[in-house]
């Protein structure tokens, strides 16, 4: 339960713990926040990681002149990319294994739910899956499951990457300095996670209602 506590504390606090960690680790703070989006965008097993809330106020603190926005921008960019292209290769070497057996974790179920999602829209979905937690983590392991061709992959993976960091960072960067979103951090901070997971609850009760009808 404490760590469970602490995790929820980072998360809801994020920016007094990367103002300390900014002091602690200097330049060595674009690295950490580089391992963090590559691990939460790259590995299935950290989608608990936080994303777009830490871009958010990431781009804060870059606007308060703590960090530089264009080494922010570029730095997380390329980790957001690289990250979606391990989560590809692995889904798409070991996917088809880990699928094969149902598990609690892993259901075929999922994957074929998922593969008609890809089938329905494309390739936007690498790009709508930036903006979704938890689904951010799973949708280029999928596609690397689904055998999505890795060039077609490629192009939608870094316009999604590049519009997700742009987009979040700057936001933080434009607004995270106002005297009202500084006063109410906690709150924005919260807002961003609501209405990041709202797609999929969304999305998750229709097809209850779907599957009850």
């Amino acid at each position: 339960m404490e760590l469970i506590s602490y995790f929820f504390d980072i998360v809801l606090h994020l920016d007094r713990h990367l103002i300390m960690l900014v002091n602690e680790y200097g330049m060595w703070i674009y690295a950490i926040l580089f391992l963090i989006i590559f691990c939460e965008t790259g590995l299935v097993i950290t989608p608990f990681l936080p994303g777009d809330s830490l871009l958010f106020v990431a781009g804060a603190l870059a606007g308060a002149g703590m960090l530089d926005p264009i080494l922010l921008m570029v730095g997380l960019t390329i980790a957001a990319i690289l990250g979606d292209t391990l989560n590809y290769w692995i889904g798409n070497r070991v996917g088809p294994r880990v699928f094969h057996s149902d598990s609690a974790y892993f259901k075929r179920e999922h994957l074929l739910r998922t593969q008609r999602f890809y089938d329905k829209h494309g390739g936007k979905t690498i790009i709508i899956a930036r903006f979704i937690p938890i689904i951010r983590t799973f949708a280029p392991f999928v596609a690397g499951v689904g055998s999505m061709p890795y060039k077609k992959f490629l192009a939608y993976n870094v316009i999604g990457g590049v519009v997700w960091v742009v987009l979040l960072v700057g936001a933080g960067y434009l607004f995270g300095d106002l005297p009202w979103v500084k006063k109410n951090l906690t709150a924005v901070i919260f807002a961003i996670i609501i209405l990041s997971i709202m797609p999929g609850v969304i999305e998750y009760v229709r097809h209850r209602m779907s599957a009850q009808r």
